[in-house]
């Protein structure tokens, strides 16, 4: 369980969250799980099945991609606000990279299924979510 006052005020920092109406924070809140990482830890892993977005509320993580010929590849660092997994918010398809705890880590953890049922409950946030995720898949199209 989250506390729900600490969670509203990470979420509205968050990027993703930020164009949210008070309201719809405090109803989006409510499906969220906290969950904690030892350094070291994987968070999620390459090639698996994904279960929805995580949110770095404090630590650290790094994403890597394991290449087809075994070589791997740092793709980025998360550390407070910052997301990862938002693919998993849209479709059930596997993980494109794995997520490892560089240092102790605490982060929010919200399920597509989740997701998809606010969604369903508040279509306006819905269309600010995605807008949101379009702008950052159109960053990452430019850096390819």
């Amino acid at each position: 369980m989250v506390d729900i006052e600490k969670t509203i005020a990470s979420l509205a920092g968050v990027p993703l969250f930020r164009g949210l109406k008070q309201r719809q924070l405090e109803r989006l809140v409510q499906r969220f799980v906290s969950r904690e990482y030892a350094p070291g830890e994987a968070v999620v892993t390459q090639g698996t099945g994904g279960e929805g977005i995580f949110i770095i509320v404090s630590g650290q993580t790094e994403a890597v991609r394991e290449q087809l010929d075994g070589s791997k590849v740092v793709l980025n660092t998360f550390g407070p606000t910052d997301f990862f997994g938002e693919l998993a918010l849209l479709d059930d398809g596997l993980r494109t990279a794995s997520v490892t705890a560089t240092a102790a880590t605490q982060c929010l953890v919200l399920t597509r299924w989740d997701f998809l049922a606010a969604l369903k409950d508040d279509a306006e946030m819905g269309i600010t979510v995605l807008q949101e995720l379009a702008k950052r898949f159109r960053r990452a199209l430019e850096v390819l």
